[in-house]
């Protein structure tokens, strides 16, 4: 179970991972995880193929960065606030199953508590759903597909911040 993670720069869990917060010189590292990811190969390859995740993009969103002991990328997360939505969130393959997820969900939950949000938007990728209801967010309905940008329907949750207590 991971420690309580606040909004400050830096949170490590009792497993010695660091959830540090992104600085622009992240950029490439973070692009690189989004474009290797084997959980969009095949059909899904084509949502992030010219992703970028830019410095501009993070100096002006919280983007959160998972980084083990040895300074690994483990994964990442952005919360956008207005309106707040979890816009990016991917775990390295060789971190899946870990718990990595898990603690960025956590993580972001403290982040838009302590922004005062009351519910984070997901628009999901379809194999991730599962992870996101068992983390507890709820699906709330469908987006449909928009090609040729994205040509499949993908699930929109919505996570529910509680007060802290």
């Amino acid at each position: 179970m991971a420690s309580r993670m606040t909004s400050s720069r830096r949170a490590t869990d009792r497993t010695g991972t660091r959830i540090n917060r992104a600085t622009a010189q992240d950029a490439k590292r973070l692009t690189n995880l989004v474009r290797r990811s084997s959980a969009y190969e095949g059909r899904y390859q084509s949502i992030v193929a010219g992703c970028v995740v830019g410095p501009d993009f993070i100096e002006s969103n919280r983007v959160f960065l998972a980084v083990a002991d040895d300074g690994s990328l483990l994964g990442f997360y952005a919360l956008l606030l207005g309106p707040a939505e979890l816009d990016l969130m991917f775990v390295a393959d060789a971190a899946q199953g870990l718990g990595i997820g898990r603690l960025l969900v956590e993580h972001m939950v403290g982040e838009a508590r302590a922004a005062g949000l009351t519910e984070v938007r997901v628009v999901s990728h379809p194999p991730a759903e599962g992870f996101y209801r068992s983390v507890g967010a709820r699906r709330t309905g469908t987006v449909l597909a928009n090609p040729p940008v994205v040509g499949w329907d993908r699930p929109e949750l919505v996570f529910p911040i509680t007060a802290a207590g």
